[in-house]
């Protein structure tokens, strides 16, 4: 089949590679002539293990195609999928819809054939419903119909995630629409994947409540990580303890200093915000989102509790920037709450990031940027793991010891056993942990 890419951000260009490494002819489209260019050169705008590979293997086999000019690739499509950005927006907290809603109109005037407008992005539930006035209203003759397609990606396993998904959600009203969808997934017929279909707002709010439940898990145990320092209890014992119970599960019980990333903190305000508008509050979720930002911005007391209260003139050393391990995503991450912070308590921080120093260079200040764990090391007065990246869990920690001005440990994301710490001679502080 013919797929036409709508943006070629995480989400467009992951999805276009994997259907194009399905065996479908897929075209990835994007104004931004930059990014075309040094894609079509073999160069790939994000990191995500593995994307690399996957999209100059399908490039190489004219399966996978780029271009800034949607006009071709709609005209042939089976399906043009939007996977355009949907950023909070300024001021109220509701999806910024304007790129969809743009995509949408150019779209509509390229139309030849019956064809299937799919909305890969993130929407508030009603979404669709717009989308098809939007191209009804321009092209009243053509043959088309709006689905509704979420993605569940997870940044750092993204494409295992879509070969190999839980479960592929399709939101629709047409039955021709139905037999496109389910031919651009029958590779994953083979693997028995459930295609859950279901009316288009079902899917459209499928999406937002599954990442609100997901961050209400993290923003749970990390509120019950604070209550086990209160109390002198285990919060990694307790996790455990509960996620073997079948009805919890494990995942999304590590605690740490708050979620961030491109979905969680963009999709619960969203998601408050439709709700609110609908009359129908949700005020676990409002409840969520306050918890998790105030979490992110009392991370630095913890830091300064393990100096003595004390951080003016003192050095900080920051391993992991990024919102997660294995990409190089800044988006709401805690460490742009955690080092100002530490800067406004009088620190100088010091950092390194596997990924995400590119990025994080536009988005701190005063921070001096190191190549490596044990340049961030050098010289502080304090350690900081902010960030669970691999490289971080086997650090030779007697060379750390040695670099530091003071043997100081601040673990947010509790990868080291504090009996091994402490025994090596550091004062260490973790997560719900004594």
């Amino acid at each position: 089949m013919h797929v036409a890419m709508i943006g070629t951000g995480y989400v467009g260009l992951v999805s276009g590679a994997c259907f194009a490494d399905f065996g479908h002819i897929v075209t990835c489209i994007d104004k931004d002539e930059g990014k075309i260019e040094r894609l079509k050169a073999g160069g790939i705008p994000i990191y995500e293990p593995g994307l690399d590979l996957l999209v100059e293997k399908n490039v190489r086999e004219g399966r996978l195609f780029f271009a800034t000019d949607a006009a071709e690739a709609v005209r042939k499509a089976d399906a043009v999928f939007i996977a355009v950005g949907t950023p909070s927006r300024r001021g109220d907290g509701h999806a910024d819809l304007s790129y969809v809603y743009a995509a949408a109109e150019e779209i509509a005037g390229l139309l030849d054939g019956f064809t299937v407008i799919v909305t890969k992005s993130t929407v508030p539930v009603g979404t669709g419903d717009e989308i098809e006035k939007i191209v009804r209203a321009k092209r009243p003759d053509a043959q088309f119909a709006v689905v509704s397609n979420p993605e569940f990606l997870r940044e750092g396993a993204a494409i295992e995630d879509f070969k190999r998904p839980d479960r592929v959600v399709v939101g629709l009203d047409d039955e021709r629409a139905r037999a496109v969808m389910t031919e651009l997934y029958r590779p994953l017929y083979l693997n028995e994947t459930p295609i859950v279909f279901t009316s288009r707002r079902t899917s459209e709010l499928i999406k937002y409540a599954a990442n609100a439940f997901l961050a209400l898990k993290i923003t749970f145990i990390n509120e019950i990580a604070d209550l086990c320092e209160a109390v002198g209890a285990d919060v990694q014992q307790v996790a455990r303890g509960i996620g073997l119970d079948k009805r919890i599960g494990g995942k999304f019980l590590n605690a740490g200093p708050g979620y961030g990333g491109s979905c969680f903190p963009k999709d619960t305000l969203a998601l408050v915000r439709t709700a609110t508008d609908a009359g129908s509050p949700v005020r676990l979720i409002e409840t969520t989102v306050a918890v998790n930002d105030a979490r992110k911005k009392a991370m630095a007391g913890k830091v300064a509790d393990a100096m003595s209260g004390d951080l003016a003139g003192k050095t900080v050393g920051v391993l992991g920037l990024t919102f997660k391990p294995n990409t190089d995503d800044m988006r709401d991450a805690p460490s742009l709450d955690i080092v100002p912070a530490l800067q406004a308590m009088g620190a100088k921080v010091q950092a390194f990031d596997p990924e995400g120093t590119h990025e994080a260079r536009q988005l701190l200040r005063e921070v001096e940027f190191k190549t490596d764990a044990y340049a961030a090391a050098e010289g502080a007065d304090a350690l900081v793991i902010i960030t669970e990246w691999d490289q971080f869990r086997a650090l030779d920690l007697d060379r750390v010891k040695l670099l530091m001005n003071a043997p100081v440990l601040v673990d947010l994301r509790n990868i080291y056993k504090p009996e091994d710490i402490r025994a090596r001679g550091f004062k260490y502080g973790s997560i719900g942990r004594a």
